[in-house]
């Protein structure tokens, strides 16, 4: 099983410069590459990596700064843009700028990358073109280099290895009759259909202050001034801290769950799509715009879609089985009696059904039914997050007169 290792450099003076300039070259064989491709398919044509690559050897003789970056790496670079063309369309692929971009580049030869412990709190790690860099052991490697990522986050500089650590997926869950229904929300980040309500901040009040005092310092700085970057450095810090806290949040959250259910449901959401500008044009301007701003910036700020990926990598260790499926109407619909009814949900936290009086939070409630629905997908041997997850009603069951718009939004009765 392939897993990823993180670890923070110390670079010598002259090894930050040489990753500056790998990273910069790689920027501009990236954009060079692009805007090519761009050109070909406005003529209705193609380019491929192969022929790139055979034409960036070729740049290569005649533009000697290109040499400073291993070939290797350049070759990477090429292929992740191919990938990305291929995945995502040649127009959709974005430009990396050298103001917004963060210096990231790979190598990919395993084998030419030797990593050595140097004591308990330091190792080093020997690559291509930059020697032996040293970075501080803060976990055990636990398997075999397959490839290495350099990326610069703010003032520092990180190194991610590939590793194969020869571990396997279990083929049953140590608890395989355990389940659990997991909902996103912004009021608390996880409700579970156990009860739990799992949150945390991850700003203090006092970095708010600071952070929004430091945005209304920049509004006021010259662009490219050095007080300029030196505030931008200080909100980046701040910003540090928080995705940090967030990481650490989703990552225990996630091991909590897989660890202990063999089938966790979620929702199939489309966070990106979720936190879409609602901004307008001039002709038609957007509704309810600062509204939406706000939801958007509650969505992201807990972490939806990082919390699904941290799930789906720990259920690789543990044999946990993830099911998405729709959320049509899960925070509308009663767990007790399945009545739909928007009027049930009178607010954030709050639930309480119409129909039979069921109370209890709305959230709890809405895992609860995310749970009914992935049992039903499960037993109905439907795995396919885009597919339905109707059951057709017992035959000669009666149908209260509430009960028929829960088979029309495709949830089982229980």
């Amino acid at each position: 099983m392939l897993a990823g290792r993180r670890y923070k450099l110390a670079l010598t003076p002259e090894q930050a410069e040489s990753t500056e300039t790998i990273g910069n070259i790689c920027r501009s064989v990236w954009n060079t590459a692009l805007e090519q491709r761009r050109a070909y398919r406005g003529r209705g044509a193609w380019i491929n990596y192969n022929e790139q690559a055979r034409q960036l050897a070729d740049a290569k003789t005649e533009h000697d700064w290109l040499k400073t970056a291993p070939s290797h790496v350049l070759q990477q670079t090429l292929m992740d843009l191919d990938r990305a063309c291929r995945e995502h369309g040649t127009f959709r692929v974005k430009w990396r700028s050298g103001r917004r971009w963060s210096p990231s580049f790979r190598f990919p030869a395993g084998k030419q990358i030797t990593v050595e412990r140097l004591g308990r709190k330091w190792g080093r790690a020997k690559l291509p073109k930059l020697g032996w860099v040293r970075f501080r052991w803060s976990r055990p490697l636990g398997g075999t280099v397959r490839s290495a990522t350099v990326s610069r986050d703010g003032a520092h500089w990180y190194v991610s290895f590939l590793a194969e650590d020869g571990a396997t997926t279990p083929e049953q869950h140590a608890a395989p009759h355990s389940a659990v229904g997991v909902d996103r929300g912004v009021a608390a980040a996880v409700a579970t259909s156990n009860g739990d309500l799992l949150d945390r901040e991850f700003r203090t009040s006092g970095e708010a202050n600071r952070y929004r005092r430091l945005q209304r310092k920049l509004a006021r700085q010259k662009r490219g001034s050095a007080n300029r970057k030196k505030t931008l450095a200080a909100m980046r810090r701040i910003k540090r801290r928080e995705t940090d806290r967030r990481d650490d949040f989703c990552a225990k959250t996630a091991h909590q769950l897989a660890t202990c259910n063999a089938l966790v449901v979620i929702e199939d959401l489309r966070t990106k799509n979720m936190t879409r500008s609602v901004k307008g044009t001039t002709e038609e301007p957007g509704r309810n715009v600062r509204q939406k701003a706000g939801l958007n910036r509650a969505i992201l700020d807990k972490g939806w879609h990082k919390l699904q990926l941290a799930v789906e990598n720990v259920a690789r260790c543990t044999g946990t089985q993830l099911v998405k499926i729709p959320a049509a109407y899960t925070s509308q619909t009663c767990s007790v009696c399945r009545a739909v009814a928007p009027e049930s949900r009178e607010s954030q936290a709050r639930f309480r059904c119409t129909w039979c009086g069921h109370a209890e939070h709305a959230d709890v409630n809405a895992a609860k039914n995310i749970l009914a629905a992935g049992r039903a997908v499960t037993a109905c041997g439907d795995l396919a997050a885009g597919r339905s997850v109707k059951q057709e009603p017992a035959e000669g069951r009666e149908v209260t007169p509430h009960q028929p718009a829960l088979e029309l939004v495709g949830i089982p009765r229980l």
